[in-house]
């Protein structure tokens, strides 16, 4: 592989798995709110981002939906919500944060668990035919392909260094 290519890949690593560190903090912080707010609080903070919009379009999607939602939206949900929420997210960032570090083991952990995700998005997809776990799966393929092509140059790396020993050391 010429030496372009292989840093045109190594950056949409980087991107790829910089998004998901985001999603992780982003996921962290929305399954620790979830676990603290009430039903009455979500309905009110729905209300209050969908008012205007439903006063100039009662027929709006997408306030509609959040209208909807937040009526639907019980302990069990809630709890279901927020367990999903924090265990995605800290798997996600212990995976990143090793990543980033370049231990071998956690690029192959890495395509595991994103893989048990976009499984499980498309059974939640199956479900509840949310754009959003498409849009989730098809960025996690796309992280997935980054992370093994990364992952085969690293190993070449270090099977060449070993071979010729490390300038480093």
């Amino acid at each position: 592989m010429d030496e372009k290519r292989r840093k045109l890949i190594h950056k949409g690593f980087e991107i790829g798995i910089l998004l998901k560190f985001i999603d992780g903090i982003f996921e962290l912080i929305g399954g620790i709110t979830l676990a603290w707010v009430t039903q009455r609080t979500l309905k009110g903070f729905v209300w209050a981002i969908t008012r205007h919009e439903l006063s100039e379009d009662p027929k709006d999607l997408v306030a509609n939906f959040l209208i909807k939602s937040a009526q639907h939206f019980s302990v069990s949900t809630k709890v279901f919500g927020s367990l999903y929420l924090l265990s995605h997210g800290i798997i996600k960032i212990a995976l990143v944060l090793s990543l980033w570090r370049r231990k071998l083991w956690s690029y192959p952990a890495a395509i595991i668990f994103f893989i048990l995700f976009i499984i499980y998005q498309m059974y939640r997809y199956e479900h509840h035919h949310s754009l959003w776990m498409v849009l989730l799966s098809i960025m996690d393929v796309a992280v997935i392909i980054l992370t093994w092509m990364e992952y085969g140059n690293l190993k070449r790396q270090r099977h060449y260094e070993d071979k010729i020993g490390n300038p480093d050391e």
